[in-house]
């Protein structure tokens, strides 16, 4: 084995012994609460919570042999773990992006950090609530460098098809 290949696989191994584990959600967004019966319905609560503004959809359905409140009413409360600012509620509109009843919610953050968010849901037939503890993160990669580290397994790849494609070529000329 050459020197080279023997440094690559000791980097490799030094990333995959030493690495950092990664925080940031950067991708679809995910369940906190899942099929809760909520007051007169079946909720569940999906988010996608980046610094800046953060998603949040409520999807609804009715339990087995009844229908969804024409009156519902969805708010989502939010309030860091710690208590640093008050509780924050902000109504949650329909949203019509999908052939399943939702409601969205665009919500501001301004750091990194855990919060407790709570969905209520209002109406005629009933009312609940439920809550969620959920991580605050950043807007994709985490710095500059995250960029070269998600690209190194990729190049490591390449490389080391490169180095076998040319291997074999020099086998080639040397038995011709």
């Amino acid at each position: 084995m050459s020197a080279v290949a023997n440094r690559s696989i000791y980097a490799v191994l030094t990333l995959l012994l030493f690495g950092i584990p990664a925080r940031a959600h950067d991708g679809p967004p995910f369940p906190i609460i899942v099929d809760k019966k909520i007051g007169p319905c079946i909720v569940s609560l999906w988010t996608h919570p980046d610094i800046g503004t953060g998603t949040f959809w409520v999807i609804v359905d009715p339990p087995p042999g009844s229908a969804i409140p024409k009156d519902l009413r969805v708010e989502i409360a939010v309030q860091p773990v710690d208590g640093r600012i008050p509780e924050r509620r902000f109504v949650a509109p329909v949203d019509d992006s999908s052939n399943q009843l939702q409601y969205k919610a665009l919500i501001p953050f301004d750091r990194q950090e855990f919060v407790r968010a709570q969905v209520f849901l209002t109406s005629s037939k009933g009312s609940g609530d439920a809550s969620a503890k959920v991580e605050i993160t950043p807007v994709g990669p985490a710095s500059r460098w995250s960029l070269v580290l998600f690209i190194f397994p990729f190049a490591g790849v390449g490389f080391l098809w490169f180095r076998a494609v040319s291997v074999r070529r020099s086998r080639r000329k040397v038995v011709s």
